[in-house]
């Protein structure tokens, strides 16, 4: 590519251009089919990679089975030095790292780099942890005797994750779970392979340098046969998906059929509230980054405005001249507001969206469509556009993968509430007001439903000092921050009687 060398980038990664698929620990191969990775900026190859066989993947949890003896032993803070180190490396690799993310998945160079700087922010949240896996204490009803709680590791994590965010959400994971004393076995979206085994390559240089087993991180590279390994697979405790409700019912079912532990964090159809009361300047850039940034593929990008009556000519027309103003191409060119869809499937799914708002009564005010030209020869480019519909319709109603913009009138407060909780999915909500009591409503009980509820900010991003997830048909799971690694322990409630009685718990007399 003319701005960027990948065969650079790679050599700096350490990841061979052909054939880079990682199946253990270290610098195993895959045997099975190869998966092309190509970037949707041009169309480009980047490399092959080949996928994870069964027998591989047997092998996989041979290994990771090995190693979780070992690492459990390991007093946390020591697993959290591990986690340090590798924190450096994403320091030193940022760079080349967060380029591969924009090349592989199509999102910005900025945003790329900003994905590995979470990455960073976690491995150092992580640190911190490490020191404070703490349970408590609590008082016996029996004389002489303590009772308290403990978390132990629970075993090999399975994580699923999806394109949008190649590396990121997998170290939302993998770097609690290792502090947490448990291994990882991390399947990937195929359609952005390639970082996967990056991240894979500069782990595997930390347990070298420490002598440590390679099967404390592990990487399958597949398809929908890969995650259904993990999903049925006794051995797996834990499986964390990331992704569509589609492949997150199938991943809970499947675990819980086997009685084992999920946590999902699936689709989100995020709304921003835009009161009589708004700051407008301000509620413009959230709105609109909300909309286009990533060219709508994240889990968080808002997709619809709920906008009071008296401000909503007003707030369309501003949107309208935003949009306007936005440039379309190469997100590795910095002048451009907006890249690439990841691929071709995706912008059918786009087009297909656009008719279905036709077909159910909503009118484009800024219309979409494909963009062709020499510039966008991937095919993978499309327009930003804004619909007015109601939120009724069927379309409204799920998400779209794409920068599709909804809005839609409210009158009172409890109405735009209403129809902001007033979809299967409760991922990120907003509301954008200078009045206390509006916001207060909604962050109250009876407001938003969602896992993540904004003031004066958009619905797209978040922190990792808090717990990530959502409710409803989002799938209830919580990453990242807070206390969401208790998610990847287990529990054991502990009973200690230092007397020479033995009394029963209730009172209960039992004599022999």
């Amino acid at each position: 590519m003319a701005q960027l060398d990948i065969s650079q980038i790679l050599k700096e990664l350490k990841v061979e251009p052909i054939n880079a698929g990682t199946s253990t620990g270290q610098n195993a191969l895959g045997s099975g089919e190869v998966i092309e990775s190509t970037t949707p900026i041009t169309g480009e190859l980047i490399a092959k990679v080949k996928a994870t066989t069964k027998e591989e993947y047997e092998q996989v949890m041979a290994t990771a089975d090995t190693a979780f003896k070992q690492w459990r032993l390991m007093p946390a803070p020591q697993r959290g030095e591990i986690v340090r180190q590798y924190g450096l490396k994403l320091r030193e690799k940022k760079e080349a790292l967060g380029k591969l993310v924009s090349l592989e998945m199509g999102k910005s160079l900025q945003e790329g780099w900003g994905e590995v700087q979470e990455m960073i922010d976690i491995c150092d949240f992580a640190v911190g942890l490490s020191r404070q896996l703490h349970g408590l204490t609590m008082h016996s009803e029996r004389p002489s005797h303590r009772m308290y709680e403990q978390w132990h590791p629970m075993g090999t994590v399975g994580i699923i994750s999806a394109f949008n965010f190649p590396v990121a959400v997998w170290c939302w994971n993998t770097a609690i779970a290792w502090v947490c004393g448990d291994v990882t076995v991390w399947k990937p979206s195929e359609k952005v392979a390639l970082c996967a085994v990056a991240c894979q390559k500069l782990f595997a240089e930390v347990l070298e340098e420490n002598d440590l087993p390679e099967g404390i991180s592990n990487v399958i590279v597949g398809g929908v046969e890969a995650g259904e390994w993990l999903s049925n697979d006794a051995r797996i405790p834990l499986v964390s998906a990331t992704g569509s409700i589609r492949m997150g019912r199938q991943v809970g079912e499947a675990v819980a059929r086997r009685l084992g532990k999920s946590l999902l964090e699936l689709g989100g159809n995020n709304a921003i509230i835009i009161t009589e009361n708004a700051d407008l300047e301000s509620t413009l850039v959230g709105a609109v980054f909300g909309a286009v940034g990533t060219c709508g593929q994240r889990c968080t990008s808002t997709r619809r405005l709920i906008i009071h009556e008296s401000k909503y000519d007003e707030v369309v027309e501003k949107l309208k001249a935003a949009y306007a103003q936005l440039r379309i191409g190469n997100p590795l060119d910095t002048n451009n507001h907006v890249g690439p869809l990841i691929d071709q499937a995706a912008v059918e799914q786009y087009e297909m969206a656009l008719e279905k708002i036709a077909q159910q009564g909503g009118t484009m005010l800024v219309k979409g469509g494909r963009l062709e030209g020499e510039e966008y020869a991937s095919g993978c480019y499309v327009k930003p556009c804004i619909a007015e519909v109601e939120n009724q319709y069927e379309i409204v109603q799920n998400e779209t993968f794409a920068p599709i913009l909804y809005v839609m009138k409210y009158r009172e407060l409890d109405e735009a509430i209403a129809m902001q909780n007033g979809v299967p999915q409760g991922l990120s909500s907003a509301i954008m007001t200078t009045n206390m009591r509006e916001s207060e409503l909604f962050l109250s009980a009876a407001g938003s439903d969602c896992g993540i509820a904004n003031v004066n900010i958009g619905t797209s991003g978040a922190e990792i000092g808090g717990a990530f997830g959502g409710e409803k048909e989002t799938g209830g799971g919580r990453e990242s921050g807070s206390d969401a690694w208790k998610a990847y322990m287990r529990r054991q409630t502990t009973t200690i009687n230092y007397s020479t009685e033995v009394p029963l718990a209730q009172g209960i007399k039992f004599e022999i």
